[in-house]
């Protein structure tokens, strides 16, 4: 029985009761949810973690990607990598390898990740298919399915699937004229694939045959954006649009099967749109949880991508976004090093604590309110215990050190905080 079924019966599992202790609601509340497919718990009963909650009146969440390319392969540094994102406070991680041992690489992440494991597996099956037959486009059906049911063997929490290109989409992609057409790694192996195959997109034409595997490992689907947009001018086009509208029909018939799934979003998205492509989604979807990347509201922050995302992420998860994918500041770049993670780990989790501020989660400004009072009180061991990066405020104050231990060097003796508390006690005196 999966975790939609379990709860449409009334039953509160001890999976349930766990997460809505952590979120501090009822578990009456969360399981109801569970059972419309507004919240999904991502956690594999092969894989031994504190079960994840995403979705509606729940803290926003944030995943990191990390993984190797034919350039890098690593699996010390993804190690390393996998260490910094939980250290920092990623709710999950995404293993995007396309290099290398990718299955070597992949289970050595979920033995070792004490957080939700999420993967591509239309990335291991392309890449087999190149490396044992020559070409993406003689990638099998049977091929992709197999990866994706390997996958949910080995415990991965849950997987992106790329269901909503279809032929029609396609074409719609081909009359818009796009300025970057699809920038989706797993949407470009299926097109390529469809186009090659003259095939309608597997994931789409076989879908209640992914939906058994999913319904077999109670595995959590996230519906990817293969047509996001990859540019502000292709922001919230018919394109993304249309593949957008058969999300929306896919995430019925999962529901109504008992599979959870997750919708995936933008992408870059001028500041002006975000609102209005998480409402659109939330309508569409009949408010699924949304998993969105950034999205990045400028095209030009190369080298700083991870605040163009923290901007665009904390007015999405403001507006109702539920899941929100780091990006770290090497993006269109590079791989990301591991000083990359921690840079997008920290700045994804500003903008869904900002975003949880702004939905009024409950206990999330109480964090605020304590720095507040540590500053007052000029307690830096405080401060610094309730920091997002407590070595770099230690290493910082120690490279610059005030005069007045109890201050700081940019106003040194004439600290605002000190200044106003000693005239107001001279004047109460």
């Amino acid at each position: 029985m999966t975790r939609i079924e379990s709860a449409r019966k009334g039953i509160i599992t001890d999976e349930v009761k766990q997460v809505a202790l952590m979120e501090g609601i009822e578990p009456e509340r969360l399981s109801q949810d569970i059972g419309s497919g507004l919240v999904v718990i991502s956690r594999n009963t092969n894989h031994d973690i504190n079960p994840l909650g995403i979705g509606k009146g729940l803290k926003t969440k944030i995943n990191a990607n990390i993984g190797t390319s034919k350039d890098r392969v690593s699996l010390h540094e993804e190690v390393q990598k996998l260490g910094v994102l939980v250290k920092y406070g990623a709710d999950a991680v995404m293993d995007l390898s396309t290099g290398g041992p990718i299955r070597e690489i992949r289970k050595l992440l979920l033995r070792k990740s004490s957080v939700s494991v999420g993967t591509v597996p239309i990335y291991e099956a392309v890449a087999r298919s190149a490396e044992v037959k020559g070409a993406i486009s003689k990638m099998s059906i049977d091929d992709l399915f197999s990866t994706i049911e390997e996958h949910a063997q080995e415990g991965v929490d849950f997987v992106t699937v790329h269901c909503g290109l279809t032929r029609k989409t396609i074409q719609t992609l081909r009359e818009d004229g796009r300025t970057l057409d699809i920038v989706s790694r797993g949407g470009a192996f299926l097109l390529e694939w469809m186009i090659y195959n003259d095939r309608e997109n597997p994931l789409y034409e076989y879908y209640d045959r992914l939906l058994d595997i999913a319904k077999k490992y109670d595995l959590t689907l996230s519906l990817g954006d293969a047509a996001r947009p990859g540019c502000l001018a292709d922001a919230t086009d018919r394109t993304q649009m249309d593949e957008l509208l058969t999300l929306g029909e896919l995430r019925d018939r999962a529901v109504e099967q008992g599979v959870q799934v997750i919708i995936e979003g933008p992408g870059h998205v001028p500041l002006h749109q975000v609102e209005l492509n998480v409402k659109m989604q939330k309508e569409i979807c009949k408010g699924a949880p949304f998993y969105v990347l950034g999205p990045l509201v400028t095209d030009i922050a190369m080298g700083y991508d991870h605040i163009a995302a923290a901007i665009g992420g904390a007015l999405a998860g403001a507006a109702g976004a539920d899941f929100l994918c780091y990006v770290t500041p090497s993006e269109h770049i590079r791989l990301p090093n591991v000083e990359d993670v921690k840079e997008g780990v920290i700045a994804s989790k500003i903008a869904a604590h900002a975003a949880d501020i702004a939905k009024g989660v409950k206990g999330v400004l109480d964090v605020d309110v304590a720095m507040a009072k540590r500053r007052k009180a000029l307690d830096w061991n405080g401060q610094i215990a309730l920091c997002l990066d407590p070595e770099r405020v230690k290493k910082w104050r120690s490279e610059v050190p005030p005069a007045e231990s109890e201050v700081c060097s940019m106003c040194g003796e004439f600290c605002a905080i000190k200044t106003v508390e000693e005239a107001l006690k001279r004047k109460t005196d």
